[in-house]
């Protein structure tokens, strides 16, 4: 049981470790799921529940400054509860999700710290200091690979039962907090993304776009490409005008 448990606690931390490389994707179910299958003997049942799991958060991506629940920690936790308890993979997410979204609140705090360190970062640049650059980029990443450790070690070793207790034990203030936090975070991640993608140019274009969808009953995709063939006809028009202003000269 405890080997077992150190060795999804790594699963979770390599899943983090994606980050100091750039992002090969190791954090996402379908990689983590499969993993844990294979430390509890059912490689098969960890890849499907890797594919099930891996459609519930395919939409799980920061926009501006909401960031998700915690795939990594859900996902790991969600395959683990799965196959040790032989349950069903919407049985297994519903006892992990709690679990992912303290988890995230708790990374946004580290996240914050993240960003306090980065000033020092930013400093040792400025300097050419790149020892003190590499200190901090593998210094934070290893917080963060501590934490994932932790978090699937100790759900999978105490149990859903014993953490899923904890977690309603957590004071109501808490709880609280955190839907709200959740409630106003993507309208704030929205405000920030539009206010460094609007402008005079673009803004006739996004409400072209809501048009479309709201009221003509235009899909995604036809949106999508409507902006592709857009941004072909724009770029194409540029370039041609760049070359008549050449030959002027």
């Amino acid at each position: 049981m405890i080997l077992q448990a150190v060795l999804i606690g790594l699963v979770g931390a390599l899943g983090q470790f994606d980050s100091i490389i750039g992002s090969m994707y190791l954090f996402r179910p379908i990689i983590t799921s499969s993993l844990v299958g294979l430390i509890l003997g059912e490689p098969e049942m960890g890849l499907e529940l890797g594919a099930t799991l891996e459609l519930f958060y395919i939409g799980s991506i920061s926009m501006g400054a909401y960031i998700p629940p915690d795939d990594l920690v859900g996902g790991v936790l969600a395959t683990a509860f799965a196959i040790h308890g032989n349950l069903t993979p919407e049985a297994a997410l519903t006892l992990s999700m709690p679990i992912a979204v303290i988890s995230m609140g708790w990374k946004n705090v580290i996240y914050a710290f993240s960003t306090f360190a980065c000033s020092f970062a930013d400093k040792f640049a400025a300097k050419g200091n790149t020892t003190g650059i590499n200190l901090i980029h593998f210094g934070m990443t290893g917080i963060k690979m501590v934490n994932a450790f932790l978090w699937c070690f100790l759900g999978y070793y105490l149990g859903a039962d014993v953490v899923i207790s904890t977690i309603n034990a957590l004071p109501t203030q808490i709880v609280d907090g955190l839907s709200v936090a959740g409630g106003i975070l993507p309208a704030l991640g929205f405000a920030l993304l539009l206010n460094m993608v609007l402008n005079k140019k673009s803004l006739p274009f996004f409400f072209l776009g809501f048009v479309l969808a709201a009221s003509f009953n235009v899909s995604i995709i036809s949106v999508l490409i409507i902006s592709v063939i857009i941004v072909a006809v724009t770029w194409n028009r540029s370039n041609d005008q760049e070359v008549a202003n050449d030959s002027d000269f």
